[in-house]
């Protein structure tokens, strides 16, 4: 790392103190600021600088990462003016979680206050950070990417630009974590399911583990169909999905167990098979969420 690398890190959170430590044992030169103070003790000691406002910090290196909870708590620290100010001229990367709109907002506001950006995610936990298995996306302008990838790729792992559209690195955050939170839903639900039937967690687990081992393929399947246009059901009808999910509403409020998560997906199953494509697979459901599916049975 080059003598005159240096980074501030605004946001000093379980995710920020991570980004903060591993520029620090990169060598990095490193200045924090946390709106509550005290969280900066640990870094310090590890050899970051402590600055006393947001503004002098910001003022202190080239390139400033921004990790907070989301963007109305970015906004509150970066839109005061004397932050704006010492900003102008130097890099932002916001690494706060939000959405495209919000990402394409800050971008906008950034560029009429003369301050570079990059937006961006990240898709793997605290403990990944400093490490080879920590997964970052970036958008924005590729120059501006390409020139501070030296000192970022001091958090380790792979960084991928995905294109000059500032809002693209939050659109695959939201849509990635759509799966994972969904996912997380359907495993809480279905432990406790299991537990109601006298299934203990160590006894599902195994299985578990093999129905996760489905979804890559899975995945890769549904991703191929929807580019192709190809809804076919041949292999698994979403008459078939449908059946399989009353099943489980039922075993599930037999015990009062809530199966509003499975309701909601049964009722999207059950309209698109009212709808007239009972043939197709349940990928037909990415047309009916987009509200395309209506139409195209319309023009029918």
């Amino acid at each position: 790392m080059s003598e005159n690398s240096a980074v501030t890190v605004l946001g000093l959170g379980p995710m920020g103190r991570a980004l903060a430590g591993a520029f620090v044992a990169a060598g990095v030169r490193t200045t924090v600021w946390n709106r509550t103070p005290g969280r900066d003790g640990e870094l310090v000691g590890q050899g970051a600088l402590r600055a006393a406002s947001a503004a002098e910090a910001v003022a202190a290196s080239e390139l400033t990462v921004v990790c907070v909870v989301d963007y109305d708590a970015a906004d509150s620290v970066l839109r005061r003016a004397d932050v704006a100010a010492a900003l102008k001229g130097r890099t932002l990367v916001n690494l706060s979680a939000d959405t495209p709109t919000r990402a394409r907002d800050a971008a906008a506001w950034a560029a009429d206050h003369g301050v570079r950006y990059l937006d961006g995610s990240i898709m793997t936990p605290t403990t990944t950070i400093g490490t080879p298995d920590g997964v970052f996306i970036h958008s924005g302008p590729k120059d501006l990417y390409d020139e501070h990838l030296p000192v970022l790729f001091a958090l380790g792992g792979t960084h991928t630009h995905l294109g000059e559209d500032h809002g693209r690195a939050a659109a695959y955050d939201v849509a990635l974590l759509d799966i994972f939170w969904t996912t997380m839903a359907g495993c809480a639900h279905a432990l406790a399911v299991a537990r109601a039937e006298g299934v203990t967690p160590g006894e599902l687990a195994p299985f578990a583990m093999g129905i996760g081992a489905i979804l890559p393929g899975a995945i890769e399947d549904m991703a191929a169909g929807v580019a192709a246009g190809d809804f076919s059901g041949a292999a698994n009808p979403i008459t078939s999905s449908a059946s399989s999910m009353k099943h489980i509403i039922a075993a599930s409020e037999r015990h009062g167990i809530d199966a509003g998560v499975m309701r909601a997906a049964a009722g999207q199953a059950e309209r698109v098979i009212g709808l007239g494509y009972g043939t197709d697979g349940f990928v037909r459901v990415t047309e009916l969420v987009a509200g395309r599916l209506a139409e195209a049975a319309n023009r029918g």
